[in-house]
């Protein structure tokens, strides 16, 4: 299956920003953010196809996700 995966901010650092990849039916959020290298607990949010989910969430063909760093400030 292909999903687009779409990374920001830091996340982009030494990284490709946004990738059409190829994974196995059955793939999680959580394998394709340790296939990018991220720690999961550099996240903040995670999104597929423009909807909070968590890492234990299966793709489907032709998802968009997205991840970003967690942000600091106030």
């Amino acid at each position: 299956m292909q999903v687009t995966v779409k990374l920001f901010a830091s996340f982009r650092t030494g990284r490709t920003p946004i990738e059409l990849c190829d994974f196995p039916a059955g793939t999680t959020v959580a394998e394709v953010v340790a296939r990018q290298g991220i720690p999961e607990a550099d996240l903040g949010i995670m999104l597929v196809n423009h909807r909070h989910v968590k890492l234990e969430r299966v793709l489907a063909d032709g998802d968009i996700l997205a991840l970003f760093p967690l942000l600091g400030g106030g």
